[in-house]
């Protein structure tokens, strides 16, 4: 019963956190009011705030223009940390968030669950491999995450921008030039390199006013409200509730040698990529450092007009009246020149 009781204890403290910059809609008109949220826990769920002096970088950029977020810009609700502004010009704009690092000390079998959970599937291999699962690990960690919008029909380039972070996601091509049932090749950076052979997790959750084919609804946790609480030194931003679900949900992908993944975009809907690149250390006091990298957009479908139109007339008009019609019309003729003669 004691081990139980401890195994659940690991869980519930040690259970690791992803961050997202997330906003209700990604496709905004100019100098529209919005929000952007800073989650910390699931992409449903935020279960913490960040203070402002984890924040190494904060930055707003479009029309080639990178603007500094203020801290004074930021302010708490409940759980989340929600920067307010007003949309700028028409283009593909970015926000990004980079942390600074922090140390987490981790018994064995509560670093083996968190690698298990969060599917870091490559030091779990490695550490069952050289026998070291019954080691316990003093993880140095960070977390770098990244929001691509549209703001009006204009397309720029800025979604493109390398922001500088420790390990960043880069879209190959702008994702608001593509639509549901598309591929987007996205590149994965480490230090303004290419990280190959890296595991990425890519999902989707149906937006607020889009469509989709098949919904994750029913598996989302909602995005409930929790009491404020600060952000803590002593765990991946430390987990108040078990959770006894894992962050691998959706798609499993590896980056290649070029460091590109490539996503298919299944559905309409706000997608989200996940990574976390977790190596061993020889930093003195540490075992272990992580850095961790989100990005999150919005994908929908494409109406062709010509389809649109085709398809009203085939449903204004249905076949079997065009058929009947027809008959009717030749009958009329054969009468009428028959009547003639």
């Amino acid at each position: 019963m004691k081990k139980r009781i401890l195994t659940l204890l690991c869980i519930v403290v040690f259970c690791s956190h992803d961050m997202y910059l997330k906003l209700d809609s990604y496709i905004l008109q100019p100098n529209q009011k919005s929000k952007i949220q800073l989650f910390n826990g699931t992409f449903d769920k935020s279960e913490n705030t960040i203070d402002r002096d984890r924040m190494l970088d904060a930055s707003l950029l479009g029309n080639g223009v990178r603007t500094k977020i203020e801290d004074a810009q930021w302010e708490e609700i409940d759980s989340t940390t929600i920067l307010s502004f007003t949309a700028g010009n028409s283009g593909t704009w970015i926000v990004g968030v980079s942390t600074r690092p922090r140390n987490i000390a981790m018994k064995a079998e509560a670093f083996n669950k968190y690698l298990k959970h969060d599917g870091v599937k490559d030091m779990l291999t490695e550490r069952a491999e050289n026998k070291t699962l019954n080691q316990d690990a003093v993880e140095k960690y960070s977390k770098h995450v990244k929001a691509i919008f549209q703001v009006g029909d204009k397309k720029t380039a800025d979604w493109k921008t390398i922001l500088g972070y420790p390990i960043e996601f880069v879209p190959v091509e702008n994702p608001y030039n593509l639509y549901t049932g598309d591929n987007l090749q996205v590149k994965l950076l480490r230090n303004g390199v290419p990280l190959a052979n890296q595991l990425v997790y890519a999902d989707y959750r149906a937006s607020k006013h889009g469509h989709h084919h098949n919904s994750t609804e029913e598996h989302s946790h909602g995005e409930k409200t929790h009491s404020h609480k600060k952000d803590e030194k002593h765990s991946h931003e430390d987990n108040n509730a078990a959770d006894d679900h894992t962050h691998t949900t959706g798609q499993e992908l590896r980056t290649d040698s070029n460091g590109i993944a490539t996503v298919n975009l299944t559905n309409d809907g706000i997608w989200y990529l996940r990574t976390i690149h977790l190596v061993n250390s020889e930093e003195k006091g540490l075992t272990h450092e992580s850095n961790w990298a989100t990005l999150t957009f919005e994908v929908t479908h494409h109406h062709r007009s010509e389809e649109h139109h085709n398809h009203a007339k085939e449903d204004g008009l249905p076949m079997y009246i065009f058929i009947v019609g027809s008959i009717i019309f030749v009958a009329i003729l054969f009468f009428f020149f028959n009547r003639e003669k």
